[in-house]
């Protein structure tokens, strides 16, 4: 029967799959043992990608109807690169939002209905000639993404339709092809009901953005592979089940042979059997097998041969398996026996050039990264990903829930408001078979890959009988997996749908109520940490869960990349660009921007705190040795180097390795040998000890760092030397001169401060010290109110009076101190006071008293600028990268050099950045190496030095908003608030790492010439 393509399936519930071809595995097959063997590109397999011809309209009634006809001349289009998004190749607009639906407020719908006046349209045209290894064969076509719907014609011919933009598309062509050149061509549409259940927070993409490829089959040809593994109760013995569907072909299949080999190569069983009709099983018993876990990922290579009813082998189908056992016992997840615990993030698929069409080098990287920072876990946000990454996760060793393409946030949230009147897809039948098709899609697709752990039914999509009866069908088709899904916590009736109690963005405290009484399931956190900007600020008081609760089975980080996308600004600079920026709306702005990872793929410093907190082996030394807590599930620290270091004041004085060999799941010791006396001077030590790589591994080198402890310890005193001299005070009219043999210090009774310390000629003050009290707002304060809450300290940092000036002369020194109140109450009093020394140091000391009913204050510190030329920074102090009082457990007291820029963190929007908690010193240099050394007096300091002030930095949006830099900004406080992270849209920053402004406080720190 002839089927006439209409406009309206884009509407209709029951059309989203016309013609498609069954999902099935996404196994390669190859017509020799020595193509499988080398399981290179597949010679059955032809690429389509590349430049297509292509059109652009911005809603049906304006497309070219008939482009797809072979008289259409459709030369004179544009091209467009496959795989690719449309909005990012100049057609079309880009457009973020998060929860709401993109049309939300353009158009009053409900689903089904989409908005019609505006529904891009993208019209593609591929011209090819049938590969010479396809002719007289069946030939076929995959796309393996394409959002979010699409109508295919060939030769003129309509061949089918498919919706869901994350999983493949195949269909055949064969009956329509011709001699010569054939003409394919793809009907896009960026809206459909496909839409309604893709509201996922991500920018609104439309296009063919996977790759597009034809393939042929052999005579006999494997459709469908299911390989299903089984370890017994012991975990020592193996079974190994083949189910297989052959494509009906009308050739006899004689028999089947599997061979399965080990890493070595060696074989390790074969079994044979016959196709009965086109279905085919097999079973082979392995003892003893290597077990496949993310820390040792073994994989064992099975080839499936099938021959043909003359004997002649047509077709060998290389399938990697990993036997491992994942399985819910006495309410604790355990794989292959052990309690797990993931160490997790949430990735969306990303790349600012490239939105979500990334390549396999992204992929590689990715995966490298996630490995070096001791990430176990990926959890697919919120929908299947390329097949590729899960061949890395097999082959690397990453834990993965892998989600189905769906989320309905919009229909039954509001503005955080839980309000599901017209959720989709609840328990409406009609939306059925639609949901499920991407169920089935997912599951058959990548059932063979041992790294998925757990399926998920989507993300955020309410409750409802629809997405139990999902559940339903995972647990049916693959009683080897459990299922999870969130959000029954806010629909309880559905609570059977999720296998683990699963929340998001819950606090500390909540999980512990949960944890605490009596839970019928194991906790995780399928989203936590909100890495939005400047975050994560309070993820140990999480990981801390991990040792106290065995049903805490740890969480997923939001999120792994920044989605910012590289935009040009109007004098052509490149830059990183966010909601908004495209003049889309309504749009969700910066909120996608909440990477550990900056969305050009560098490191943010909030890895150093992931890397940390996630390490399996936890190092606690002391001044003789050093504890190891071996809290890895299958890994012996014989497999990696010990090594310690000891620091004087930051400088190395001993380095040693050791072997030693503590089991998983237990606790060791080690002695260290120091020689003779080699703490015998006076001063602050540091204890830094590591385990590392002994061999290169497939993501790091050997002697890469995957575990890290330090310990700080004072031996005697550090005296400071009295400083004999002359000073010579002047008291002039305005301002107060002291003078030493070739410096002058000079404050200024006008304005009230510090206005030159003059070093041999040298000015190092260019704008005098003045109290600080705000911070540029982070994304977590201005999700918080911030300036709301606090705002008066931004007020009470620009609006000071000095009151009182005094002044007093000593032999050897001279101190002026200035008195300030601020416009917040009359009894707040801070004092600043300064002390020169005839050496021409300078310790300042700024003391603070408080009164009752002040919000917190952000920052207490003293702020002032040098020359711009200044911009070399050596620290001694907790790093190497940005540190907060709340995130701080993964930096190390050391000496590190950096420049002032390098503290101008890549976070998308300006905001607070580069703080080092614990400094002890941090000196300020030309690149001739002069300039101040800034040096704590009794406790370690905060210090921020930074191009931009705070008020700078919180009146940009975007980085190319800041001005050019004529400064360096240093900003010395005793104290700064945490970061927090707990979310972005409330949740403030927990109490311990607030400054509560009732007090008093005090801090000082000695500025001395370089």
């Amino acid at each position: 029967m002839t089927i006439i393509p209409t406009i309206k399936w884009l509407t209709d519930l029951n059309m989203f799959a016309v013609n498609r071809l069954h999902a099935h595995s996404d196994h390669l097959y190859y017509e020799t043992m020595e193509e499988a063997r080398s399981a290179g590109p597949m010679a059955m397999r032809y690429e389509l990608n590349g430049n297509w011809k292509f059109n652009y309209s911005v809603n049906p009634d304006n497309r070219p109807r008939q482009f797809y006809e072979q008289d259409f001349n459709c030369s004179n289009w544009g091209d467009i690169s496959v795989p690719g998004h449309i909005q990012l190749q100049g057609y079309g607009k880009m457009q973020y939002v998060n929860t709401m639906y993109p049309w939300d407020g353009h158009n009053d719908i409900r689903p089904p209905e989409i908005p019609m006046d505006y529904n891009p349209v993208g019209s593609y045209v591929k011209l090819f000639h049938v590969p010479e290894n396809m002719i007289n064969k069946p030939v076929y076509i995959s796309f393996q993404g394409v959002e979010s719907a699409f109508y295919l014609w060939l030769n003129g011919e309509f061949i089918g339709y498919s919706e869901d933009s994350f999983t493949p598309a195949e269909f055949e062509l064969t009956p329509f092809l011709i001699e010569g050149e054939n003409k394919l061509a793809v009907e896009v549409y960026q809206r459909s009901t496909g839409s309604w259940l893709e509201d996922q927070d991500f920018w609104r993409f439309s296009g063919i953005f996977r790759d597009v490829y034809l393939y042929t089959v052999p005579e006999i040809h494997v459709s469908n592979v299911h390989v299903n593994v089984e370890l017994d109760s012991t975990y020592t013995t193996g079974q190994l089940q083949l189910k297989m569907k052959l494509l009906p072909s009308g050739s006899a299949s004689s028999n089947i042979v599997a061979e399965l080999y080990d890493t070595k190569g060696s074989l390790v069983e074969t079994k044979s059997g016959e196709f009965v009709e086109e279905n085919g099983i097999l079973s082979m018993t392995v003892d003893k097998p290597a077990l496949w876990s993310a820390e040792h990922p073994y994989l064992y290579k099975l080839y499936i041969k099938v021959y043909n009813d003359s004997g002649n082998l047509v077709e060998v189908i290389p399938q990697k398996v990993g036997f491992r056992r994942f399985e819910l016992v006495d309410k604790i997840m355990r794989l292959n026996g052990e309690r797990i615990v993931f160490k997790g993030v949430n990735r969306h698929e990303f790349n600012c050039r490239r939105g979500r069409a990334i390549t396999k080098e992204d992929m590689v990287w990715d995966i490298q990264t996630l490995k070096r920072n001791n990430i176990n876990a990926v959890r697919t946000s919120h929908y299947p990903n390329q097949s590729y990454w899960y061949e890395l996760c097999d082959e690397y060793g990453i834990y993965v829930i892998d989600e189905m393409n769906l989320e309905t946030h919009g229909s039954w949230q509001k503005m955080g408001v839980v309000e599901p009147s017209w959720n989709i897809p609840g328990n409406k039948p009609e939306w059925q078979n639609i949901v499920m098709d991407r169920a089935i899609s997912m599951f058959e697709r990548d059932k063979n890959h041992p790294s998925i752990l757990i399926w998920s039914c989507g993300n955020e999509s309410y409750g409802g009988e629809v997405l139990l009866n999902v559940s339903r069908y995972f647990k049916t088709v693959d009683p080897s997996r459990l299922v999870h899904y969130e959000g029954v916590f806010h629909a309880r009736d559905y609570n059977d749908t999720s296998d683990m109690e699963s929340r998001m963005y819950a606090k500390p405290a909540d999980i512990e109520k949960y944890l605490t009484e009596n839970p019928e399931k194991p906790y995780i956190s399928c989203e936590y940490m909100h890495a939005m900007g400047n975050s994560l600020g309070g993820m140990y008081k999480y990981t801390d869960l991990e040792r106290e609760y065995p049903m805490y089975q740890g969480g997923f980080i939001w999120d792994y990349i920044d989605q910012a996308v590289i935009k040009k600004d109007r004098y052509g600079k490149e830059f990183l660009a966010y909601g908004g920026d495209f003049d889309d709306r309504p749009t969700d702005y910066g909120f996608c921007t909440n990477g550990i990872v900056y969305a050009n793929r560098e490191l943010s410093p909030k890895m150093q705190e992931v890397k940390y907190l996630y390490q399996d082996f936890k190092l606690v030394p002391d001044q003789t040795g050093v504890t190891i807590l071996n809290e890895s599930l299958f890994s012996n620290t014989a497999d990696y180097h010990l090594e310690y270091i000891l620091f004087l004041e930051g400088q190395e004085l001993y380095r040693n390795k050791l072997n030693l060999a503590v089991v998983p799941q237990s606790e060791g010791r080690v002695e260290f040998t120091w020689p003779v006396d080699i703490v015998s001077k006076s001063g602050e030590y540091c204890l830094h000890t590591s385990l590392n790589l002994k061999e290169n591994t497939l993501w790091a080198d050997a002697g890469h760092e995957i575990a890290f402890g330090q310990f700080v310890f004072q031996v005697g005193q550090n005296n400071l030397c009295p400083v004999k001299g002359d000073l010579r005070v002047v008291h002039g009219d305005v301002n107060i001169g002291i003078h030493g043999r070739d410096f002058t210090v000079m404050f200024s009774k006008q304005v009230g401060s510090l206005i030159s310390l003059n070093y041999a000629g040298r000015e190092m003050i260019a704008t005098p010290p003045a109290p600080l009290f705000w911070r540029a707002t982070t994304d977590n304060d201005r999700g918080y109110s911030q300036g709301f809450h606090s705002g008066l300290w931004y007020a009470a940092s620009l609006s000071r009076k000095c009151v009182a000036i005094d002044v007093e002369e000593k032999t050897d020194a001279v101190s002026v101190a200035f008195t300030y109140k601020l416009p917040l109450n009359d009894k707040i009093e801070v004092k600043v006071g300064y002390t020169i020394y005839s050496d021409g140091s300078v310790c300042v000391k700024s003391v603070y008293h408080g009164v009752d009913n002040l919000p917190p204050m952000p920052i207490f510190a003293v702020s002032f600028k040098v020359p711009a030329d200044y911009d070399q920074l050596e620290w001694y102090a907790m790093g190497p990268e940005e540190n907060y009082s709340d995130r701080v457990m993964g930096a190390r007291l050391g000496m590190f050099k950096n420049t002032v820029s390098d503290n101008v963190s890549g976070y998308v929007m300006p905001q607070e950045s580069g703080n080092r908690t614990g400094v002890r010193q941090v000196s300020v240099t030309n690149h001739e190496g002069r300039g101040i050394r800034i040096s704590s007096v009794t406790d370690p300091l905060e210090c921020t030095i930074s191009p931009y002030t705070a008020f700078e930095l919180e009146h940009a949006q975007h980085h190319y908003e800041l001005p050019n830099v004529h400064y360096t900004v240093v900003t010395v406080a005793g104290r700064q608030m945490g970061v927090g992270g707990d979310d972005s849209w409330g949740a403030p920053v927990h109490d311990e790492h607030l400054i509560q402004a009732a007090g008093d406080m005090a801090f000082e720190f000695m500025i001395q010439r370089v």
